[in-house]
């Protein structure tokens, strides 16, 4: 084994068709709720440590990796910028296209099939951490290889210690910096920035660790 790879647990008895298909089906049963309940969400600071470390020339080809019913999606492009959504689950798909007009591609997180060396950014906010640690480092070498060189990936994710398995329906891995640094790295990402949330709170209160990290220009 490469000491510089990741240690990973084994893989879940439940089989990764099942944690796609409930945590999918919960996001689509609970649609309009999760809607409803974080539309308002601000993630401003987001958006803005991905798109300040972005060198191209804008406007930027984005991919918001996990885009829900869309919130974020409209936001980019607001901006000015090119928006593609990526979600798994069909109801909050078909909400982002019709809120933001933007195409979204209704993809499993675990049979990912990306263009290659397509987007300036991918904006990954409260999304990977649904992906088991067994398949996280095929996940981000995907994404790795749909960034242009140069490209920058954000992600932000509930931290933990290392902790895996099932939240009701919903499937989730916490990692700590330390380790999410340690998949990133073995991706061949080359980290940016990193911060916790909500700002201005003691740690013990800022639940999620949100991370910026670069293709690097050499990068295969």
């Amino acid at each position: 084994m490469n000491p510089n790879e990741p240690e990973q647990p084994p893989a879940p008895s439940t089989g990764y068709t099942q944690i796609a298909a409930s945590t999918l089906g919960h996001y689509d049963r609970h649609a309009d709720d999760y809607w409803a309940g974080t539309r308002d969400h601000d993630v401003l600071q987001n958006i803005e440590a991905m798109l300040a470390h972005i060198t191209a020339e804008a406007p930027f080809e984005l991919l918001d990796f996990g885009c829900g019913p869309g919130r974020d999606l409209l936001t980019l492009t607001r901006m000015g910028h090119r928006a593609t959504g990526l979600e798994g689950a069909a109801r909050p798909a078909a909400m982002a296209r019709t809120w933001s007009g933007c195409t979204v591609l209704e993809q499993n997180f675990f049979a990912l099939d990306l263009p290659a060396s397509h987007f300036d950014g991918v904006f990954a906010n409260a999304s990977l951490f649904h992906v088991p640690a067994q398949l996280l480092p095929d996940v981000l070498r995907t994404l790795f290889r749909t960034l242009k060189p140069g490209g920058v990936l954000f992600s932000s994710n509930p931290r933990g210690d290392g902790q895996e398995g099932w939240n009701g329906e919903r499937y989730g891995c916490y990692h700590d910096l330390e380790s999410w640094r340690r998949f990133m790295n073995a991706a061949g990402f080359v980290e940016l920035a990193h911060y916790y949330r909500p700002t201005g709170l003691p740690r013990e209160q800022q639940p999620w660790l949100a991370t910026v990290w670069r293709r690097p220009d050499t990068g295969a």
